[in-house]
């Protein structure tokens, strides 16, 4: 349904989009993952024809982005900041974006009612938006992206700010949504929504997709090497215990992050007391310690050398 090849652009001299090349099939939800800085809003603004790109291919459903309404009518883009008037009702915000994509009449009115009930707002209709919690907001927030029935939808950080129980009605609509066919690219900062939703997953960092696949592929490159995550507080002792810990026998990787070091290591669980006799021979003395089997964030640390949130 989607097909990406070679995407490129540079604003000045800095390449913001480096050969990004990617697919997704109807019925299929793509995580696309990345710290910010990354890539990803001026990736997807390049596949929606939001931004003119200096290389590279967009096709949707066969269609070249270039051909303008005949492509972009096909895309539904739920973006992160809400993008909805405030001071116009629930319904009175999907009536003029539905204007947008050429409905009228009884096809205007049913496609309304329909993004309500899919949204769960049809209660609150005739409510003004601004008096909505931020949840509902980013419920008809995607009311409006889904309203013309796309072939492609793009979802940017769909989730962030919404309670718990908005959250699980906005995964509920994705996975329907994907059931009926729909071909979905969402990115996140939240993995545990990208181990739940994505079929499969593209890493982006400094402008390329540096990793694509499965969950399970991308795990399984990790061999068996699991996390060892050990507090230690802040200051020098951070530096000093990165020192320490890499010389150590199955290390693989060592990083920094907040007031632990991320240990990387073969077989982590039996590393663990030389990990410790290390640090006391070294006058560090762990506050916390937390083994974790390879995952998905793993991967991303890994890949990255950031967390998500950085």
């Amino acid at each position: 349904m989607l097909k990406v090849r070679g995407l490129r652009k540079c604003f000045g001299e800095r390449v913001a989009v480096d050969d990004v090349s990617f697919s997704i099939d109807a019925g299929e939800i793509y995580g696309l993952l990345g710290p910010n800085g990354a890539g990803k809003t001026t990736s997807i603004s390049m596949i929606a024809g939001i931004l003119a790109r200096d290389a590279g291919e967009v096709t949707i459903d066969g269609i070249d982005i270039d051909a303008g309404p005949p492509a972009r009518v096909l895309i539904g883009i739920v973006p992160q900041s809400i993008a909805l008037y405030m001071d116009l009702t629930a319904r009175e915000n999907l009536n003029f974006w539905g204007r947008m994509y050429d409905l009228s009449g009884d096809r205007l009115h049913l496609a309304v009612e329909n993004a309500l009930d899919a949204v769960g707002l049809t209660p609150r209709a005739g409510d003004i938006a601004s008096t909505f919690s931020g949840g509902m907001q980013r419920r008809l927030n995607l009311a409006c992206g889904i309203l013309h029935q796309p072939k492609l939808l793009v979802l940017d950080e769909s989730t962030v700010g919404v309670d718990p129980q908005s959250r699980s009605a906005i995964f509920d609509l994705v996975e329907r949504l994907r059931d009926s066919g729909t071909a979905i690219l969402y990115t996140t900062h939240y993995m545990e929504e990208a181990e739940r939703l994505c079929a499969r997953i593209g890493i982006i960092d400094a402008g390329k997709i540096i990793v694509d696949g499965t969950r399970a592929q991308l795990v399984a490159g990790l061999g068996q090497d699991a996390r060892i995550e050990i507090g230690l507080g802040r200051g020098e002792g951070l530096t000093r215990a990165v020192s320490v810990v890499d010389r150590l026998e199955g290390v693989r990787s060592v990083q920094t992050l907040d007031d632990h070091i991320i240990v990387f290591a073969d077989h982590g669980a039996h590393r663990l007391p030389a990990l410790l006799s290390a640090l006391l021979n070294a006058d560090l003395v762990a506050e916390s310690i937390r083994v974790v089997e390879p995952n998905l964030e793993d991967v991303f640390l890994r890949m990255t050398g950031r967390a998500l949130r950085d």
